[in-house]
């Protein structure tokens, strides 16, 4: 069965996970550090993990696996989940893939790099509607698309 895993502590679109799990009647798990509230209708279950700084990663790893959805920004969880054979979906609606993976943990390390060494890399830009409405559109076509069993 399609579940549904979120690296919920800084995910901007959760609610707008719960939103197309109840729509497609998937479970959602909601793994986080800290209580986070989630919604009572639907299939959603709170994870607390101890604190640490992959503890919620290594719990969605340990369990997402083919035919999973894995909700996260964080790229070397999103490249251990593709390892096991789940589906991946960033935030701003990019699906992460075995193709495109080694490039992003490679960018990735670059920044770290470039910070360690004291040169401005920047952040992301702020979050926007459009990357709000993109996630949805992907998220519902991913879930179609896991439901057909591509």
């Amino acid at each position: 069965m399609l579940e549904v895993y979120i690296d919920a502590d800084a995910c901007p679109v959760k609610d707008e996970t719960y939103r197309v799990a109840l729509r497609h009647g998937f479970p959602v798990w909601v793994v986080a550090n800290q209580y986070i509230q989630t919604p009572r209708e639907g299939d959603v279950k709170l994870v607390t993990v101890k604190r640490g700084e992959d503890s919620a990663d290594d719990w969605i790893a340990e369990r997402a696996g083919p035919g999973d959805i894995v909700i996260t920004a964080d790229i070397p969880l999103a490249s251990r989940a593709l390892a096991r054979g789940a589906r991946v979906l960033g935030p701003r609606g990019r699906e992460f893939d075995a193709e495109g993976i080694g490039d992003a943990l490679a960018s990735r390390e670059l920044s770290s790099q470039l910070r360690e060494m004291g040169v401005q890399t920047g952040g992301p830009p702020p979050f926007t509607k459009q990357d709000r409405s993109a996630f949805l559109n992907r998220l519902d076509a991913l879930a179609h698309a896991v439901k057909r069993g591509r």
